[in-house]
């Protein structure tokens, strides 16, 4: 067995709508079967006994080794932790080949299931050993370092449960939620509206204590000591007991409470100074510690956070009572779990110590003994939720503190008896107010009901009914994507919408260039949903980026597919039909949001029946209104586009919108055909988004087929008073079209410049030619930069082959490079010639054009 091409997908794919690893797996002929292989089923079960039925992948009973490869990878993720259930083995036309593919959570995660199943399946193999228990290890702690926090992930379950789209920027907390100018980012528990300032107020323990108290919040007296002897000369005069810890330190490291003797101090100045070296000391309040969480404007949350301690049984000693509670499965050694596990190193032996215990000693049962003397999560310590007992004076001091420091998510530390009466009367304070604070105690506390803590913070970023989302229109197809993307950000934009899009010639944003080059894949498309002045967003989808990675988002509003026709790109990585092209290209289709709509050429009988795997609305276009599955739609009252006496006509049952044709540019009065039907598609689209019927015929009037607007999509030139025409067609569909439409056009003698890219069927090459020889008078062959693996002058010879029966070309001439070419089409054009020009590199050739057309 032979494992290659494996490749992350990471949106929507053929496959399913899951995240998922592909590989493509070569078994040898006595693989094709595991039943041919003597005891492989009972060693593999030997080795993973949670392996599963081993299920065949078609209708006999052979079970392929690359079906045992994908049922191991799933199964070794499903034992780890990781909640995945969807996986699928497809034997490809080539005998002995597979296509796998298993759904991940975290990517690395789903890549080490891949190696470690390819493992398993050789070890079964060659009756060696595999070590399960470690492999299931390495994928559990891997998936722990790479998967969200309870913090953040609280906040990233609460969008989702909303259909608010998230992202993560990073390994770690950063996550955007939301796309274009309607995103929010996040950092584990903190917003993006917060300040640097306040944050750094936070840090600033005495700073904050100093505008808490302006601000009629109870604050323990105190200040930054100098030195050593300085914290002692404070500790005298603000009166013992004192707290002593980093004057912006965190997760109550370095903090020594209810110091009473001088060797107490300078104990605890020490600790602080392991983590900053401006050492604060403050009055100690006596009580209980709670945390209360503030998010915007509200207390949320509320928790008693007690030290870690244990208690005694009369039997076992400290450290094993310890160990005991450590086992508690809720208990890790990161933030990854609700709870922390207590550590046993020199604070714990000291805070033993004072209560007169060491490790080995046995407390009497009952006893408490405590561990440290903080109470924060991290060092072991565990929380009561009293949410619902706090006292309305307690939340507003609370709401008021983190308000006064400027903190949207805040984390206010009282020291109070109880929070069932007010901070004052009980010689209470705020000691603390925390930027970024952990949720793990209000999410699950160790006592009482976990809070919606996610939910209140994505609250507080979305309003009620604003999913954060911006309209998004995927086009694909064979032909005309990239017309039928830029006319459509063109009407989004007349309508005043900030537009992004992204197509084969670049990334564009509000009309400016941001990237070049075939820019119609999802990592383009994702860049697009990061930009923050876009505000809707028009994506050409190629075939390539839905194989290689799925698509950049998880529904799209608009999904158009223009046609497929006689396919294109035939015979590549596994797609050798125009049923299996049509099953790549409606994925956009099968994830139109619910109340999106799916644009589909009713002409085109594999698109029309893309409609079924739509769970959206469907609009139907077409140039022939009577078309059975047209008039059908229609009837029910359901949106169709039409061309009727020279005019774009959209219904929808009793409404009706009329734009005569003349009034389009791009379609030459009507007479290109291929442009209405872009047109056709592009007009739905944007009625699918509730674009303005005065938006869309302005936005109609106004787009020009330009070289500067859509480049070499049937560009029209005057040269010498010959009519030249650009285009990037190159399949006989597209060619097909583009003879239509310049037959409609005026032309004493023409002539075709053309080449042919070699990731072609041979058939494909020859039959553009086979069109154009019954067309035109001279064809011009050249061989350019595409040869894609084709021998030297082989894609010329497939084109010189299809003029072989010609019916109207008499002059065939074979060139060397594609701009001299070019040069000698225009050397042979009289006036009142046409002259068609199917460049390959387009800005390069165009401006080759404008070039010699300046030139004369």
């Amino acid at each position: 067995m032979e494992v290659s091409r494996i490749r992350a997908l990471r949106g929507p794919n053929l496959w399913s709508h899951h995240t998922a690893v592909e590989a493509i797996v070569r078994c040898s002929p006595e693989e094709l079967s595991i039943n041919t292989i003597p005891e492989f089923e009972s060693r593999l079960r030997a080795l993973f006994p949670d392996i599963g039925p081993l299920q065949a992948t078609g209708h006999d009973d052979a079970i392929p080794l690359a079906r045992v490869f994908e049922l191991a990878a799933l199964a070794l993720q499903a034992q780890a932790g990781c909640p995945v259930t969807f996986s699928r083995t497809t034997q490809t036309l080539e005998e002995g080949i597979f296509q796998v593919v298993v759904e991940y959570t975290e990517e690395d995660v789903g890549r080490l299931a891949f190696e470690l199943s390819e493992q398993l399946c050789k070890a079964a193999l060659s009756n060696s050993s595999f070590d399960l228990a470690s492999a299931l290890n390495a994928l559990r702690e891997l998936d722990e370092d790479l998967r969200l926090g309870p913090s953040t992930g609280s906040i990233v379950y609460a969008a989702v449960a909303r259909n608010i789209p998230y992202r993560r920027l990073t390994s770690g907390s950063l996550v955007t939620f939301g796309w274009g100018s309607k995103q929010r980012k996040i950092q584990a528990a903190e917003m993006d509206g917060t300040s640097a300032i306040a944050e750094a107020i936070a840090q600033d323990k005495e700073l904050t204590k100093k505008l808490l108290d302006a601000a009629g919040v109870p604050v323990p007296l105190g200040r930054t000591a100098i030195d050593v002897e300085d914290a002692w000369n404070i500790a005298l005069e603000i009166g013992l007991p004192v707290v002593v810890k980093p004057k912006d330190g965190n997760q109550g490291k370095g903090v020594t409470v209810n110091v009473t003797t001088r060797e107490q101090l300078e104990a605890g100045y020490a600790a602080a100074s392991e983590f900053r070296d401006d050492i604060l000391v403050e009055r100690y309040l006596p009580g209980n510690d709670f945390r209360l969480l503030v998010v915007g404007n509200k207390l949320v949350a509320a928790a008693r956070r007690d030290p870690p301690q244990v208690v005694g049984d009369g039997t076992h000693s400290v450290r094993e009572l310890v160990d005991q509670v450590n086992k508690d499965p809720r208990r890790g050694s990161g933030h990854a779990t609700s709870l922390t596990k207590i550590r046993f190193d020199d604070i714990a032996l000291a805070s033993l110590a004072k209560q007169g215990y060491d490790a080995d000693s046995v407390p009497a049962k009952g006893t408490r003994v405590v561990l440290r003397n903080n109470a924060n999560l991290s060092t072991g310590g565990s929380a009561t939720d009293v949410t619902d007992d706090v006292h309305p004076e307690v939340a507003a001091r609370a709401v008021a503190a983190a308000q006064m420091v400027g903190l949207d998510i805040c984390g206010v530390d009282v020291v109070c008896d109880s929070v069932l009466k007010p901070i004052e009367e009980q010689n209470g304070g705020v000691v603390e107010v925390n930027a970024a604070p952990g949720l793990r105690m209000h999410l699950s506390p160790s006592f009482g009901k976990g809070r919606a803590v996610g939910e209140a913070i994505v609250a507080a970023m979305f309003a009620d009914g604003d999913d954060g989302r911006i309209p998004i229109i995927a086009v694909t197809g064979t032909n005309g994507k990239t017309t039928t993307v830029r006319l459509i950000a063109h009407l989004l934009t007349t309508s005043g919408l900030r537009t992004g899009m992204t197509n084969t010639d670049g990334v564009y944003v509000e009309g400016h260039q941001i990237d070049s080059g075939d820019c119609s894949g999802p990592r383009s498309a994702r860049n697009v949903l990061s930009h923050p002045d876009v505000d809707a967003a028009v994506f050409e989808t190629a075939r390539g980026g839905v194989l290689r990675e799925g698509l950049a988002y998880d529904r799209c509003k608009v999904a158009v597919v223009t046609n497929i026709g006689s396919g294109d790109h035939l015979g590549l990585n596994y797609i050798t039909t125009v049923e299996d092209l049509a099953v790549l290209k409606r994925v956009i289709v099968q994830n139109v949001a619910d109340n999106g709509v799916a644009v589909l050429n009713a002409a085109d009988p594999i698109v029309a029946g893309m409609a079924n795997n739509c769970t959206g609305a469907v609009t139907f276009f077409a140039v022939d209104s009577n078309l059975p599955i047209m008039a059908a739609h229609r009837v029910k009252g359901h949106r169709v586009v039409f061309v009727e006496d020279n005019e774009i006509v959209a219904v929808e049952g009793k409404l009706t919108q009329r734009i005569p044709l003349s009034e389009i540019p791009i379609t030459r009065n009507g007479t290109i055909g291929f442009q209405v039907e872009n047109v056709m598609a592009s007009v739905a689209a944007a009625w699918a988004t509730n674009i303005s019927w005065d938006a869309i015929r302005k936005g109609l009037k106004t787009f020009m087929n330009d070289s500067d607007n859509a480049p070499g999509r049937f560009n029209v030139f005057n040269y010498r008073g010959a009519t030249l025409i650009a285009d990037y067609g190159h399949n006989p569909d597209a060619i097909t079209a583009l003879v239509q439409a310049v037959e409609s056009m005026p032309g004493n003698r023409r002539s075709v410049v053309i080449s042919g890219a070699g990731d072609r069927r041979d058939q494909d090459i020859r039959q553009q030619t086979e069109i154009l020889g019954n067309a035109f008078d001279q064809v011009i062959l050249y061989q350019d930069q595409c040869q894609r693996g084709r021998a030297d002058g082989e894609v010329v010879a497939l084109l010189r082959s299809g003029l072989a029966n010609a019916k109207r070309t008499t002059d065939i001439k074979e060139i060397n490079g594609e701009f001299i070419a070019i040069d000698t089409a225009l050397s042979t054009l009289g006036e009142g010639d046409l002259c068609l020009i199917l460049i390959d590199q387009v800005e390069e050739a165009l401006s080759h054009i404008a070039k010699r057309i300046a030139e004369g």
